[in-house]
């Protein structure tokens, strides 16, 4: 989740019957949805003796710390691993994994009914998921093709808070709700929600 370390394991199996002396360099950078490395958040080596028929286990810790500021909207961190077999005449063995962090930060909630030319109240509400405090938080609600952008206060640490936003639907059918939170650490945190307005 967007926000929280990132814990991976990287798992080693020796399925011959020979000892084996593997060495695994690993790295994971920033990357946009197109596969383009934006920063290297992680560089580490370490060497790995399995027996035969020996499986082993490596932890892997990616702080928020490292990996928040050089994060970009798609929000996607490429890991490799790249094992290399000792005295196997160059035997090597390349693992990927792309990590696309969820965010949870946006919750709509709607009345049970909502009809046409009634006013309907909604519940946004919305979060920090960061160690550190936000400030600038913008929320940009879009309805019925019309954008309201409503400036809020600063978050601290993990905090959640809530607005209530009131509108009256026109006309009956599906309605397609948007919000977009934005803030000085990270942007367009995307909520979305179709509305069943009921005719009156």
């Amino acid at each position: 989740v967007f926000g929280k370390d990132i814990n991976l394991i990287l798992v080693l199996n020796n399925l011959s019957s020979d000892r084996k002396s593997i060495r695994v360099d690993m790295s994971a950078s920033t990357i946009l949805y197109t596969r383009r490395a934006v920063a290297e958040i992680l560089k580490a080596a370490t060497s790995v003796e399995l027996g035969p028929k020996q499986g082993k286990h490596i932890r892997v810790k990616i702080p928020y710390t490292h990996y928040g500021r050089y994060l970009t909207t798609d929000k996607r961190i490429q890991v490799t691993a790249l094992c290399e077999v000792m005295r196997s005449h160059g035997l090597k063995l390349l693992v990927e994994k792309t990590i696309i962090l969820e965010d949870t930060n946006i919750i709509i909630k709607l009345p049970r009914r909502v009809v046409v030319n009634k006013a309907v109240s909604l519940e946004i509400s919305y979060a920090n998921p960061l160690p550190e405090p936000v400030s600038r938080c913008v929320l940009l609600v879009t309805l019925m093709n019309q954008q309201v952008k409503i400036n809020l206060a600063r978050l601290a640490p993990r905090e959640r808070s809530k607005i209530y936003f009131e509108f009256t639907p026109r006309r009956a059918g599906p309605l397609q709700l948007q919000v977009d939170f934005s803030c000085d650490k990270f942007s367009h945190v995307k909520g979305f929600v179709t509305i069943a307005v009921a005719p009156a």
